[in-house]
């Protein structure tokens, strides 16, 4: 099933993230993961890319799990920073003969060993290139993209981020999910600036439950997320009682989700981070709001 068909509906949706194992030997601790979380039945489970591709030999392999073993939609993320058109062509055949539908078009982050090369010789630049080249390849593919309420870091101002996500859909991406956010008024002044400047394809919002509190700092690190004062009292709290701080980030991020879907953000996708009891926790603290 193409993710559209799920996210331009107006019944609420809960889906979840996960990640393929980093080496050989964590595959079975990824596979339980992969399964538990697939028995709550989300709206779909999108299946990260590791930079470079360095988990990539096992993206295909777990999203098609979840498509044809669970009956769960599917999206397998593609990033393309330092790789050929040779390699991305071979991605999307490996995609398009695995039956995958859904594709997350990502730029990927840069490679530390390649951070100071001469990149101008690169035929991917940004996850536009991926886009294009994905739409190109005739493949019918439902193609997604990221965005980010808080303004890509890379980008000058909020007037050029939306022009180049702008640019993005037109390409053809025709959905997008958010980086993760921790304040709830961020996504709302930005769905108003982009629904401003024409762009109407649906936006599914990310939430991280931050669990723990090395956690915290790993998500600035990753996204600059801004990080409002009640969550800063909540890790100073809890922080030091890792029970605690589980349940009351667990709360935290069920307060997020349902805030938005009283604001009519109908979909939400949970970077639950392998982590099946905080998938659990979340979808039961929902259960009755999303009556199944």
């Amino acid at each position: 099933m193409k993710l559209t068909e799920i996210l331009k509906q107006d019944t609420l949706s809960l889906s979840f993230e996960v990640f393929p194992p980093k080496v050989d030997d964590a595959w079975d601790t990824v596979h339980s993961a992969v399964r538990e979380i697939a028995k709550l039945r989300p709206a779909f489970m999108s299946v990260t890319y590791g930079a470079g591709g360095g988990t990539s030999r096992y993206t295909l392999d777990i999203a098609k799990e979840i498509k044809a073993d669970y009956g769960v939609p599917s999206l397998a993320h593609l990033t393309c920073v330092s790789s050929t058109r040779d390699t991305v062509h071979a991605r999307i055949e490996d995609i398009k003969r695995a039956g995958i539908e859904n594709v997350m078009a990502l730029r990927g982050d840069i490679p530390p060993q390649l951070a100071d090369a001469d990149r101008s010789g690169w035929p991917y630049h940004y996850a536009i290139d991926l886009i294009r080249e994905l739409k190109e390849s005739g493949a019918g593919f439902c193609i997604g993209g990221a965005c980010y309420p808080e303004v890509h870091p890379e980008s000058a101002d909020r007037k050029e981020d939306i022009r180049r996500l702008r640019e993005k859909v037109e390409a053809g991406c025709e959905f997008l999910t958010t980086q993760m956010f921790f304040d709830n008024n961020l996504l709302y002044n930005f769905l108003y600036k982009i629904r401003e400047a024409g762009i109407t394809v649906p936006v599914v919002a990310g939430i991280m439950p931050i669990t723990n509190a090395v956690q915290v700092k790993r998500a600035i690190q990753l996204s600059g997320s801004h990080m409002p004062q009640r969550f800063k009292s909540l890790v100073d709290k809890f922080g030091s009682d890792p029970a605690a701080m589980m349940q009351a980030g667990i709360a935290y991020a069920t307060d997020q989700i349902i805030d938005l879907f009283a604001n009519n953000v109908t979909n939400v996708h949970v970077y639950s981070m392998n982590k099946p009891h905080v998938a659990a926790r979340i979808r039961e603290n929902l259960s009755d709001i999303l009556g199944k």
